[in-house]
C-alpha cells in the first residue's frame, strides 16, 4: 500500500468508525453479511469493515455475499477469484433474477426497481441461512443526500436512507457504514487498489428514468458543492436535525 493509498484507506476507516459509534451500527458478537456486487462502494466497504474487525474492541465476523443476476457477462468469477486468493469468508450464488424480470415484469414497470427488489430479497434470504443478524451495505454519503433529493423532487416527500434500519424480513438489521464517506473519496481510493471493479452487466444499464433522474441529482450537487464547498455534509446533517414545528405535517 503506497502512502497516498494509506491516507485514503485511513481516512474512510475513521469515517467509517465514527459512524459504527455514532449509530452504534457493530456490536460484540454480530455476523455481518456485507453485500459486494463488484463495485467500487461494497469493495471499499469490505476492506474497510476487515481492517476494522481485526483492531476492534468488540469480536465480529464478517462474510461477503455476492449476487449473481444471471445477466450475460456478469463476471462472478473474478469476484470469486479475489476473495479466495485474499482468505475473505463468501457465499456466491447465481439467481435467474434476469429470467425472472423477463417473465415477470408487467408493461410500464420500472425494470431497476424491480431487480432492485429482488436483490433485496436474495440478499435477506441468504443473510438468513447463513446465520447473520446484520447485512451492511455500500451506500455512501452522496447517496444518501442523492436520496433525499431524489424523494423530494419526484416524490413529493421528505425521506432518505438510515445508517441503521430493520430489514424488510423483519430479522436482520440493515447498516450503510459509508454513510459519512463522500463518493470521490471512495472513487480515489479504489482506483488505487487492485479491486477487480465488475460492471452489473444490466442489458439497460443507464437508460432507466431513476437512473437520469440520480444523475441529475449528482449533476445538481456537483454545480452546488463548486459554490457551497460543505453541501454535501450540511445536506447531511439536516437529516438528523429536523424541526417538526416548521414542516406542514
Amino acid at each position: 500500500m503506497d502512502k497516498t493509498q494509506e491516507q485514503l484507506h485511513n481516512r474512510i476507516k475513521r469515517s467509517c468508525g465514527k459512524a459504527i459509534g455514532d449509530f452504534n451500527l457493530i456490536e460484540e458478537g454480530d455476523r455481518i453479511a456485507v453485500a459486494v456486487s463488484g463495485g467500487k462502494d461494497s469493495w471499499t466497504l469490505l476492506h474497510i469493515l476487515d481492517d476494522l474487525r481485526q483492531r476492534a474492541p468488540v469480536n465480529f465476523e464478517l462474510m461477503a455475499v455476492n449476487f449473481d443476476p444471471g445477466f450475460s457477462g456478469y463476471r462472478s468469477d473474478l469476484i470469486a477469484d479475489y476473495l479466495q486468493r485474499h482468505n475473505i469468508p463468501c457465499h456466491l450464488e447465481k439467481t435467474a433474477s434476469a429470467a425472472v424480470i423477463e417473465e415477470k415484469l408487467r408493461p410500464g414497470s420500472s425494470y431497476c426497481a424491480f431487480c432492485a427488489r429482488l436483490r433485496r430479497g436474495f440478499l435477506y434470504s441468504v443473510a438468513q441461512r447463513l446465520n447473520c443478524n446484520k447485512l451492511a451495505l455500500g451506500h455512501h454519503l452522496d447517496d444518501f443526500i442523492e436520496t433525499l433529493l431524489l424523494n423530494q423532487f419526484y416524490a413529493g416527500r421528505l425521506a432518505a436512507m438510515s445508517p441503521k434500519m430493520p430489514a424488510d424480513n423483519g430479522e436482520q438489521t440493515v447498516i450503510r457504514p459509508l454513510v459519512y464517506v463522500e463518493e470521490a473519496l471512495i472513487s480515489d481510493y479504489s482506483a488505487r487498489c487492485d479491486f477487480p471493479i465488475i460492471s452489473c452487466a444490466c442489458p439497460l444499464a443507464g437508460e432507466q428514468e431513476q437512473h437520469q433522474q440520480r444523475q441529475r441529482m449528482k449533476h445538481l450537487i456537483g454545480a452546488l458543492s463548486s459554490e457551497i464547498p460543505q453541501v454535501r455534509h450540511s445536506l447531511l446533517s439536516a437529516m438528523g436535525n429536523v424541526d417538526h414545528r416548521h414542516l406542514l405535517g
